[in-house]
């Protein structure tokens, strides 16, 4: 055997043993989709209107915020609907007013509403349309975050309809958890306590106009995270965790419990300095969708843009909560509109049924491919079976997910591994009937179906390559199986064949071919 021979036959061989190691063992390394192993299947709506309450909410305030740099203290600024009311203590401030309030082009002012030292501001319709798609839109993309850092492989999370979304998750073990970490807004906000109010008067209904009765959650005897400690906190959040760049979970080591350790961005961090600065020996609430977690008392300073969330954490949940704070919060609340259990009894069926699919095939195809093309036959079939170790090992070292489209994409890659034999065969046919010896029949077939398999199957790819990119859950899983089988194919059926056909051929005087 030659030199070529040599080294051509000794990748063949590290391509089927790389192939086995990484397809063995198929169910650890292959994992099912939805369809075929079962799961959830849940339907959430955005609460948009829930979204426009909270920009304006954070409008109300930056709108205060400006006039007080421009020198107005409103005496309140209340919000109504799509509408914020501002209260001016002196005449004088109404132009005033009127002029820092001209920054927020996306609020119109009402002046035949409200007269005198009122100011009425409304929402524009265009801006509150913006504002309901923009909180699906991100809502989409904070929910496909976390579910992508959770772990479960080939989610589906898309669009449907104006403001819900669908969600699919296989094989979850949890689904508590899971409808947990999904559901949680994750608005972080860093609140001073007011330890001079009376917290007695607040619990029985006298909650300051500018404060906020909240509870701070501890663990039970049982371990369980409950309300205990209330605590008067400002209403208004000093900052929020739109600045955290980064969230991990760590052990405390004097308790032996974790906690979430949060790393803010640079402007995260110098506000965050500013802050415990200027409020040395006060309490500050680290407060998350309305529950406190911890309330330290500021010793000094905190340099450096760190923080961190100690409090009722189990391992799990500190790090569901890392994962939602990394991901980002909910612009809105969602609620489950529909929920179902998909049951994998179906899936066992549908496995079951489909791997009998791609057998019968298989070897009906191989089958045809003998008594049709003889010994050229039996060379197909050996790539054929090649072919197939390699997707069952690409699929394993990426860990692909299996899906019943994908199950029928190994059908169609079967079919597709011998067609470009199937081309080559026939030009060989051709060549030896123009009177070519066989060395130059095989030579010359390889090298002129060579651009007729190249066009079949690059078209193909770039099909299998763009619903991979656009396509979802199932049509991935087919994308997937189906790119696979094609890149297979055209290494077994072109550079394994030419192989096995040199090998027969070489020191040899072969005056036919079965072919």
């Amino acid at each position: 055997m030659n030199k070529s021979l040599t080294w051509r036959f000794g990748l063949i061989g590290l391509v089927l043993i790389g192939a086995l190691f990484a397809a063995f063992p198929l169910d650890k390394k292959i994992k099912l989709g939805l369809d075929l192993q079962g799961g959830m299947h849940l339907v959430y709506e955005v609460q948009v209107e829930k979204a426009i309450e909270i920009a304006m909410g954070r409008t109300a305030e930056d709108m205060r915020s400006a006039m007080q740099k421009a020198g107005v203290a409103p005496a309140a600024v209340n919000t109504d609907g799509l509408r914020i009311v501002i209260d001016l203590l002196k005449p004088e401030d109404v132009e005033v007013a009127k002029k820092a309030a001209k920054s927020f082009g996306e609020m119109e002012e009402r002046p035949g509403i409200a007269m005198g030292l009122k100011l009425v501001y409304e929402l524009s319709k265009d801006k509150a349309t913006s504002i309901r798609q923009h909180s699906v839109d991100q809502a989409l993309e904070t929910l496909r975050n976390r579910i992508d850092q959770f772990g479960v492989s080939e989610p589906i999370i898309q669009r449907q309809g104006e403001n819900r979304i669908l969600i699919q998750l296989a094989g979850v073990k949890n689904p508590d958890r899971a409808k947990t970490l999904i559901q949680t807004t994750a608005r972080l906000e860093f609140r001073l306590v007011d330890e001079n109010a009376s917290v007695e008067n607040a619990i029985k209904g006298m909650v300051p106009p500018s404060m906020e009765l909240l509870y701070e959650y501890k663990k039970d005897e049982k371990g369980n995270a409950t309300a205990s400690i209330p605590m008067l906190v400002e209403k208004r959040p000093l900052m929020g965790g739109e600045s955290i760049s980064d969230a991990d979970v760590k052990i405390d080591q004097q308790y032996n419990e974790p906690y979430v350790s949060l790393v803010f961005d640079s402007e995260g961090a110098r506000r965050f300095a500013d802050i415990t600065a200027k409020n040395v020996k006060r309490r500050l609430a680290i407060v998350l969708d309305g529950k406190i977690y911890s309330a330290p008392v500021i010793r000094e300073k905190i340099e450096g843009g760190n923080a961190q969330i100690t409090g009722s954490f189990s391992a799990d949940a500190a790090h569901d909560l890392a994962i939602v704070l990394r991901a980002g919060a909910l612009p809105a609340p969602l609620t489950l509109a529909e929920e179902r259990t998909v049951g994998p009894s179906l899936g066992a069926d549908s496995v079951r049924d489909g791997i009998k699919a791609c057998m019968i095939g298989a070897l009906t195809v191989i089958v045809f491919m003998l008594a049709y093309y003889r010994v050229g036959g039996l060379i197909a079939d050996f790539a054929l079976i090649l072919n197939l170790i390699i997707l069952a090992g690409m699929m394993g070292y990426l860990q692909a997910t299996l899906t019943l489209p994908g199950i029928a994409g190994i059908a169609l890659t079967i079919g597709i591994a011998v067609d470009a034999n199937v081309l080559i065969y026939e030009r060989i046919r051709e060549e030896l009937a123009n009177g070519k010896t066989v060395r130059a029949a095989v030579d010359a077939g390889f090298k002129r179906a060579l651009v007729t398999i190249m066009d079949s199957n690059i078209t193909t790819l770039i099909a299998a390559v763009v619903l991979f990119q656009f396509g979802t859950g199932p049509l991935k899983g087919f994308a997937v199986t189906l790119t696979i089988g094609i890149l297979a194919s055209l290494f077994s059926a072109v550079f394994v064949s030419r192989a096995v056909f040199d090998a027969i051929l070489t020191n040899r005087k072969v005056t036919g071919i079965s072919v």
